[in-house]
């Protein structure tokens, strides 16, 4: 196997270092934090964004020597880096800051995630919670957990299926095309409930540990699903784009469902796309 519990162990050990000495002193006001807008006013990026991109690029660069590494600040979204992915051997994905409009507000609610990917498959994730010192982690074909910082473990386990009327629902529809935003609002009445944390990092955890039911997304820049991806799915979920294929760290379009399996899958996106082959 490319990565193993012994190859990921520092990866851990960075995740944390990182959200200790670069994000939470930038987040609590106790170091200036330069914001900056990217694509909009809520598209933003911080100098701990690209301060803690540096060094997570830079230790992995030396300790996988070789490996293509995929930044969200350093690779300004090229579709050429995107594209790297289906070939190369080992890849790392990176997003230093998942939630940065919360971070810059102070808001407890974002993240750091790795994914690491073989040959355009995804093969570990990483999720990374500050805040809590907790970080989500999956290896293809081995499960997911939490480990927190103390050193305990935690086995990770997505909700039991359940019909759309008892789900919890996470679904940021601003995202959407216009064609599908309205279609999209009017069904979500169809589910227990349905909310946005503005941060994947997070709906993802959540999903994974079984605490929501299903995730809804149609923006797919790698760095912000790859990790969340895997983690769900090694904690038992099913998941596939709008139209029912299979997703990959290349993919940035045809949205994405994760459920807890796909019968479950099939019933949600049927409640929210009605017709849809």
């Amino acid at each position: 196997m490319i990565l193993d519990r012994a190859r990921i162990a520092p990866i851990l050990d960075l995740l944390r270092r990182v959200g200790e000495e670069e994000l939470l002193p930038r987040f609590r006001a106790q170091v200036p934090n330069r914001v900056a807008e990217k694509t909009s006013a809520f598209d933003v990026v911080s100098e701990a964004d690209e301060a803690a991109e540096r060094v997570i690029t830079a230790e992995l660069a030396a300790r996988f020597p070789g490996a293509l590494l995929v930044g969200e600040e350093s690779s300004g979204n090229d579709p050429q880096e995107i594209a790297k992915l289906g070939e190369a051997e080992l890849a790392f994905l990176v997003d230093p800051i998942d939630g940065t409009k919360n971070f810059t507000s102070a808001l407890p609610l974002f993240g750091t995630m790795i994914a690491g990917v073989s040959r355009g498959e995804i093969v570990f994730a990483a999720i990374h919670d500050p805040i809590c010192a907790e970080t989500s982690l999956a290896l293809r074909g081995e499960g997911a957990w939490l480990a927190r910082a103390g050193g305990s473990e935690t086995a990770l386990q997505v909700a039991a299926p359940s019909p759309p009327e008892r789900m919890h629902v996470v679904a940021g529809t601003n995202f959407l095309p216009p064609h599908l935003r309205p279609v999209v609002q009017e069904n979500l009445p169809k589910f227990a409930m349905n909310f946005w944390l503005r941060c994947a990092a997070h709906e993802y955890r959540l999903a994974a540990a079984g605490h929501c039911d299903l995730l809804v997304y149609n923006k797919l820049m790698p760095w912000d699903h790859a990790a969340g991806w895997l983690l769900h799915r090694e904690a038992g979920g099913y998941s596939a784009h709008f139209d029912g294929s299979a997703y990959r760290p290349t993919h940035t379009t045809g949205g994405l469902i994760c459920a807890p399996d796909r019968e479950s899958w099939i019933a949600a996106r049927d409640c929210l796309f009605p017709g849809m082959d």
